[in-house]
């Protein structure tokens, strides 16, 4: 190796990753015990090594070196000196290159083959033998990047969390079959910059979308053997780095920095779904890629036998965020994103992960407290996923003040309701007035509680009215993948049909699960692709599935989804512009006019609801909503037959007008329907909104 060719300087051990400054790049990388780190450059294909220069420093457990030679576009590596003694948590291996945890691009992808591995493979015990195969044939590579760009009057959106509606969606998924996008950009950052993609957006009137993981992550070996890919995403190499699948030829993270301003020019918000809970390195058979390598014992939580990971994300390891290096990375990464790249907010993937003191989750865990007092992080909107598959792992409504989190509640209890099940009334009461029950704590509001239906685990929108069963047998697994509690129902017929009172009865449920979610205080969610109709078949755990049933069909949607899409845009419509559909405190009786409440539930004879009648088998409820002047009315019947409402005696003589009818498909902003007398009959699995007509 011609090391002797690049001078190398001491450099500074700030700060981490590769940092071109205009003059030459400096290489920090942290590791508290390796003997020796190895900077490796290779040329511009990524196959030829051609230098290994030892980095000269070591301060404060960290390796530094300048390169005053050394440019953008340059490819490079680490190797990572120290003992493999898997007994006392270590797996240095310097046959292996690894990638910097801090890289901001990678080249390449991973092409699986034993020697990513540190041990040989197919050896009875691991920590008993030892790799020494070369892997940087089938490794990517880092790259330096000038990270400068003009982001001109780019203004973020900065929606009231009151007012949000997230609309979750896969960067691929979203742009694959967009017929008005040129090739090149089907897939990418550049395809959903695209005005054409944007525009259906609009139309929809979503206001932030939530992209799933695009940091770099890896398809796992598992899937390439059996021909399948990690679609999701959910397999993280690195932190700060755009997956190069999302990126056009030639592209970089400017053109991820240019979609967040196009996005941003039309108004809308860009939430990144991110995993800081593991990497794609797995448990100790995996193989060795970065964090590993580096310095295994400082990365991850090991376990009692420190062979072993402490593993509470069911990915084989989890992030060891008590260390304070470690704890920075993240840190680093969630501000990079923020500042260099104007990201709006952020989903966190197993979040009780990242909130646990090992056994025991805690709100005042040392990621959860540096994120509380972050100052670029307080501006931002922060959503926990509330749960992982360690002790006591399922932490709804226990995240701190500030952060919104994903209601798995909600959904299973609205399903429930509209799929006729016994006993799910009191969940629907409390699920449309934002769950108070699991956010009212100190200081907490109604937007805390993230309510969907469908979200990219589980069944679609359409799939939860078609399938009873799972059907996930192209995931070649014998369909024992993915949940069993669906709580989803067909409406007659397992799968696709023809028979046209079952496709009514499907849309219908599909506009009652579609106005309840866009009806509840909260914030609302919908899943790419439920607005038009799109179906898995019936798979609910197509993470693997990089194929037309995870993709957006543009071109085939139909008189019957597009009547939904038109449906599902005027309730988005409708909830900005009343505010009671959207209120800032938790509904709870307080007084809003002289004798009035804000909230009245009644019977379908008009009589307030007793204690009695939440109970058993009924499925009717009439909700009142009262502001200043202002009245919603709501009637609920999953009964599977009409039942007559009278108006609550709480509210007589009033003229009222028909907003939103589920039965009919009817929905209106003004100008609905009038002329009821003392009240009305409500369809068998029907939702029916009035409003007041101002006196």
């Amino acid at each position: 190796m011609a090391s002797s060719e690049y001078r190398v300087l001491p450099g500074s051990s700030f700060p981490l990753g590769a940092t071109w400054d205009g003059s030459g790049t400096n290489f920090a990388i942290f590791s508290a015990n390796a003997e020796k780190v190895e900077l490796c450059l290779f040329d511009a294909a990524g196959r030829r090594e051609l230098a290994r220069i030892p980095l000269p420093e070591f301060t404060h457990e960290v390796w530094h070196g300048y390169l005053p030679n050394v440019r953008p576009g340059q490819l490079y590596g680490y190797r990572v000196h120290g003992p493999y003694d898997p007994a006392n948590g270590h797996r240095f291996n310097p046959n292996k290159l690894l990638l910097d945890p801090y890289a901001d691009a990678m080249v390449g992808d991973t092409r699986w083959h034993d020697a990513l591995f540190g041990y040989r493979v197919g050896s009875n015990r691991e920590d008993l033998s030892f790799d020494r195969r070369d892997s940087a044939f089938v490794m990517p590579k880092c790259q330096v990047i000038d990270k400068a760009v003009t982001w001109g009057d780019d203004t973020r959106p900065r929606i009231p969390w009151a007012d949000t509606i997230f609309y979750e969606a896969h960067v691929k998924g979203m742009t694959a079959l967009h017929p008005d996008l040129p090739n090149q950009l089907r897939g990418t950052f550049g395809g959903l910059a695209d005005p054409r993609a944007i525009e259906h957006l609009e139309k929809l009137g979503v206001t932030s979308i939530e992209l799933m993981p695009i940091q770099s992550f890896f398809d796992d070996r598992y899937l390439t053997e059996k021909n399948l890919t990690n679609y999701w995403g959910y397999n993280t190499a690195g932190f700060f780095s755009p997956a190069t699948r999302y990126l056009s030829p030639r592209s970089n993270i400017h053109e991820f920095k240019m979609m967040v301003r196009r996005l941003h020019e039309a108004g809308i918000e860009v939430i990144l779904d991110v995993v800081y809970n593991h990497t794609a390195e797995g448990n100790q058979m995996g193989p060795t890629l970065s964090f590993r390598g580096i310095d295994n014992a400082s990365y991850y939580i090991l376990g009692d036998d420190p062979r072993y990971y402490f593993d509470t994300t069911g990915c084989g390891n989890t992030v060891r965020l008590g260390h304070k290096r470690v704890l920075q990375m993240v840190m680093d990464s969630l501000r990079y994103w923020v500042e260099e790249c104007h990201v709006d907010g952020f989903r966190f993937d197993l979040a009780s992960s990242l909130g646990r003191e090992r056994d025991r989750f805690d709100e005042n865990a040392m990621f959860l407290s540096a994120i509380g007092q972050d100052p670029v992080l307080a501006d931002v909107k922060l959503i926990a996923e509330p749960w992982d598959i360690g002790p006591n792992g399922y932490q709804l409504g226990n995240f701190p003040p500030g952060w919104a989190e994903w209601n798995g509640e909600y959904r299973d209890t609205i399903r429930s309701y509209w799929k006729g099940d016994e006993g799910a009334l009191p969940g629907l009461a409390g699920g449309l007035l934002g769950s108070s029950s699991l956010f009212e704590r100190r200081g907490r509001r109604p937007w805390s509680s993230v309510n969907f239906v469908t979200a990219h685990d589980g069944f679609t929108l359409m799939d939860t009215v078609s399938y009873n069963d799972k059907h996930n047998e192209a995931n070649k697994e014998d369909n024992n993948d993915g949940h069993d509690d669906n709580r989803s129902w067909n409406c007659g017929v397992e799968g696709e049909t023809d028979d046209p009172d079952v496709l009514a009865l499907r849309d219908k449920m599909r506009r009652n699960m579609m106005a309840t979610v866009l009806l509840s205080q909260g914030t609302p969610m919908i899943l790419m692709g439920d607005e038009t109709g799109r179906s898995q078949g019936g798979n609910n755990n197509a993470y693997c599935q990089d194929e037309p049933m995870n993709w957006l069909d543009w071109n085939d949607i139909g008189e019957r989804n597009e009547a939904f899409f038109d449906f599902t845009r005027t309730l988005v419509a409708l909830r900005k512009s009343r505010r009671l559909l959207h209120q800032f405190d938790f509904v709870h009786g307080q007084q809003v006019e002289d004798g009035v409440s804000n909230i009245a539930w009644a019977r379908p004879d008009g009589e307030p609801m007793g204690e009695d009648d939440w109970k058993g088998e009924n499925r009717s409820v009439a909700m009142l909503l009262r502001g200043h002047g202002d009245r919603l009315l709501f009637f609920f019947n999953a009964h599977f037959e009409a039942i007559d409402f009278r108006f609550p005696n709480e509210e007589p003589n009033r003229d009222w007008r028909r907003l939103v009818d589920t039965d009919s498909g009817a929905v209106t902003l003004s100008g609905g329907e009038t002329g009821y007398e003392e009240g009305l009959k409500v369809p068998a699995r029907s939702l029916i909104l009035l409003e007041a007509i101002t006196q």
